[in-house]
């Protein structure tokens, strides 16, 4: 039975009755007999807009969480793959002579049928499917889990231990990776802190499953994952800090100048060295053999006096700061036995750089330099960090000279310049 036009189409008999689709028009009843559905209107295609629409901050925070994940995919890519390699080179000279490419089935045993049986039928659908795009991956091993992994270096123990120190620290490693995983796996929301861990933890990991980094340098400055797969593109350039204050909760001074062979630093009043790196530290440094040479600015030069004014500074205040960090290293080279190790020179030119080369005559060198800006002191100006030496550089490519070179060379320019403090 169908109603009348005013009150709209009804179903009835027992039937599903609608309202009418305009309610609240003037002559028409909006009283809706119960059990009845009501159907939505469409929306207008204006008002779909905003609702899907993002912003700057979300741009920026969705950008955000793509790098963090990304840094993270790459840690555990590193990890994954060389748990992998090290499984396979200690377990399949043990299965592979009796059960053949069934290997990696056989070591998972009775308690990791479900696991290994599930990696198996991956890999055929990935077979029918043409996701198997290398050879070399077409085995279970290579769709095994890092969980996975882990069992079957858990449960082999016995035929890993002669390789590794100590099963819990291998164990807490993976761990605190095991978070990471699950987040970056699932596309959420990676916090700084976590990503943090994970990446000491990563790095701590491929050290005891031996492939730590072979970079000299790294002991001072370990070589990040990033700059491993593209440290090509930023010639030797290892890290940009906007400014001295963020590079030292990074690179905190004493894991610069400790343990240094050779330091040569240049620069105005190189604060950087006299007013973070204590002077006690500075007279064992020099003592137990390093050799340092500090180039100041002269405090009575000219220069001093233009860049108190670039600085807005009072007039002689620049000047009886430089002054205090030189006596303060005299006072520092009087104390060694061999002051001929601890040399203090000043230069008249104009300053163009402040540059700290650690170990410059090697291959282990770091350099930490700053380029002075009219406006901006010292503290306040992009940090450039970096390593000499082996860079890293893609397989077949020519490398080329980086930035380490050119100060280090401007630094040797200006020390001949320059004269000693008595």
């Amino acid at each position: 039975m169908f109603g009348g036009a005013e009150g709209g189409a009804r179903v009835g008999s027992g039937g599903l009755e609608l309202p009418p689709g305009d309610e609240g028009r003037e002559g028409v009843s909006t009283d809706v007999p119960p059990g009845a559905v009501s159907l939505a209107r469409p929306m207008d295609a204006g008002s779909i807009g905003p609702e899907l629409d993002w912003g700057a901050d979300a741009w920026s925070e969705v950008r955000t969480r793509a790098q963090r994940a990304g840094r993270a995919y790459i840690w555990l890519n590193l990890v994954e793959q060389r748990l992998r390699a090290v499984v396979a080179a200690v377990l399949r000279p043990v299965y592979e002579p009796v059960h053949g490419d069934d290997w990696v089935v056989a070591a998972a045993g009775p308690t990791g049928q479900e696991w290994v049986q599930r990696a198996v039928a991956v890999r055929e659908v990935s077979r029918r499917k043409g996701y198997l795009l290398d050879p070399a991956d077409d085995n279970v091993l290579s769709f095994l889990t890092l969980p996975q992994l882990r069992e079957l270096m858990v449960q082999h123990w016995p035929c890993f231990e002669p390789y590794f120190d100590d099963r819990r620290d291998v164990e807490l490693a993976l761990d605190e990776l095991e978070v990471t995983r699950n987040v970056v796996s699932r596309n959420r929301a990676l916090s700084e802190a976590v990503l943090n861990q994970a990446e000491r933890a990563s790095a701590r990991l491929l050290e005891m499953l031996g492939a730590g980094g072979d970079v000299p340098s790294a002991r001072r400055l370990p070589v990040d994952a990033v700059e491993d797969l593209v440290g090509d593109r930023y010639a030797d350039v290892v890290a940009v800090h906007p400014d001295r204050v963020r590079l030292l909760r990074q690179f905190p001074a004493e894991d610069i100048f400790g343990g240094a062979r050779r330091l040569d630093a240049i620069g105005i009043g190189l604060n950087l060295l006299v007013q973070n790196f204590s002077g006690r530290r500075l007279v064992r440094l020099a003592e137990s053999g390093s050799r340092v040479r500090l180039l100041f600015l002269n405090p009575a030069s000219s220069a001093v006096k233009r860049r108190e004014r670039e600085l807005g500074m009072k007039r002689g205040e620049l000047g009886r700061a430089v002054e205090m960090n030189i006596l303060h290293m005299r006072r520092v080279r009087a104390r060694l036995r061999d002051p001929g190790a601890f040399e203090i020179q000043v230069y008249d030119e104009t300053p163009r750089c402040t540059a700290y080369l650690v170990d410059g005559d090697g291959a282990d060198g770091i350099a930490v330099v700053q380029n002075y800006l009219r406006r901006t002191r010292g503290m306040e100006a992009p940090v450039l960090v970096l390593r000499n030496g082996d860079k890293v550089v893609k397989p077949g490519e020519i490398e080329v000279g980086g930035l380490f070179p050119t100060y280090r060379e401007e630094f040797e320019q200006m020390w001949a310049d320059s004269r000693p403090v008595s």
